[in-house]
């Protein structure tokens, strides 16, 4: 179970960056930025906190409101129209920017789920690999982050409810598969990915 250990290397306040939406065909990709203090921190938080993917939908839901009330938070977003121009990874890190630079406080330091540091983060930082199961705050932010976009690609199925984006977020699954081939690309998809180019005749 992640814990303040990785925070508790550096001195300050340290941040926990996490995103969800990197693998989907549509929507946008999101990222979350928290600090905790561990002074005031609830100790029932704390022990619940994990990988967002290890979570049921009905806990991630309950612990989403409790995380934002006991934490300095943000979130960031990059569009499909960004993730098209830029490339899905380079949209990803422009989401973990805008939520860094969305913190009501600045943080001293970040730690950023994966292998990458993303450039011009505006703080110093470093890659923690799986760190959404380590560091509390990166657990934290991979809470926020999946239930943000998994709200917002549920709004958007309203719209287009032929792809089932409500249950599968925008993956590519079978049900998505069937509303593809039978109702066409949206807006919301992502064109320069390779399933959807192929429907489109790019590639």
């Amino acid at each position: 179970m992640p814990d303040f250990s990785l925070e508790n290397e550096h001195a300050g306040r340290v941040c926990g960056i996490d995103e969800a939406g990197r693998g989907p065909w549509a929507g946008p990709v999101t990222a979350a930025c928290v600090i905790f203090d561990q002074d005031t921190l609830s100790p029932s938080l704390a022990e619940s906190l994990n990988d967002s993917k290890k979570l049921s939908a009905k806990k991630r839901e309950a612990l989403i409101d409790q995380i934002k009330a006991e934490s300095i938070w943000a979130v960031g977003q990059a569009s499909v129209e960004e993730i098209d121009e830029l490339n899905i990874l380079q949209a990803t890190f422009l989401a973990m920017r805008r939520a860094v630079a969305g913190l009501a406080i600045a943080p001293d330091y970040a730690l950023i789920d994966g292998n990458k540091l993303p450039p011009d983060l505006g703080v110093p930082g470093h890659p923690v690999v799986k760190g959404d199961g380590l560091s509390c705050s990166i657990a934290a932010a991979s809470i926020i982050a999946k239930v943000t976009r998994d709200h917002e690609m549920a709004k958007l199925a309203q719209d287009y409810p032929q792809y089932g984006w409500e249950k599968n977020a925008g993956y590519g699954v079978k049900l998505h598969q069937q509303g593809l081939a039978t109702h066409g690309v949206t807006p919301h998809h992502r064109k320069s990915f390779k399933p959807i180019k192929v429907i489109l005749g790019i590639e």
